[in-house]
């Protein structure tokens, strides 16, 4: 049988066969539960696997922080976080993802799962957009494990709430409280909020 194809708009990229995709990744709850997100098969992208996301949402949910939101989700990949704030009932999300295939397979995703219209997507730097886009209520972040330089990403951000998704303990960041943070297996996952935003904004469990 002949794979399917995607075309990045973007740049003119045409990725065939991208069903060849991880196993398993598909949205956890709300609208679209149950639905597959396709993934590509290269160690640029690391879907965050369903039990991660369905914790950090069940934490989201108990702030009351993804109703009708306006979501960030940089190093987007597969757009797996910001498809399931959109599932959700958020209310918009920008996507933001550097590499070819991925950005083929998110475009994808959105149109197959009919939410391309709440959706936009941006290739380009994450750091660079993370300070551009405003208006932001929410901030998720995924990138490669490794990643150090959370100050400079969040140099600029306004979002009220931040969700940051690392191999290790995020720790400290000026200008920021910790209002939250869990490990689930080898990932960590931090909440925070500005210093700037009213206390009270964002409840705790």
């Amino acid at each position: 049988m002949a794979g399917s194809t995607a075309i990045d708009t973007d740049n003119g990229l045409t990725w065939t066969n991208h069903r060849r995709s991880l196993p398993g990744v598909r949205v956890v709850a709300g609208d679209l539960r149950g639905r597959r997100i396709e993934a590509p098969t290269t160690e640029a992208t690391r879907p965050t696997t369903d039990k991660v996301r369905e914790a950090v949402f069940n934490s989201l949910r108990s702030m009351d922080v993804v109703e009708g939101a306006r979501v960030l989700d940089l190093f987007a990949g597969t757009g797996a976080m910001g498809i399931e704030a959109l599932s959700r009932g958020a209310a918009h999300c920008v996507f933001v993802e550097s590499d070819r295939a991925a950005l083929a397979v998110l475009r994808t995703n959105l149109q197959q799962l009919g939410i391309a219209d709440k959706s936009t997507v941006i290739s380009g730097d994450a750091v660079m957009q993370a300070a551009q886009q405003q208006g932001v209520d929410l901030l998720i972040a995924d990138p490669p494990y490794g990643y150090k330089d959370w100050a400079r990403l969040l140099a600029g951000v306004t979002a009220g709430l931040v969700v940051l998704e690392s191999d290790r303990e995020v720790g400290d960041i000026e200008g920021w409280n910790t209002v939250r943070a869990k490990k689930y297996g080898r990932t960590h996952v931090a909440f925070l909020q500005c210093q700037t935003t009213p206390a009270g904004t964002v409840e705790g469990e």
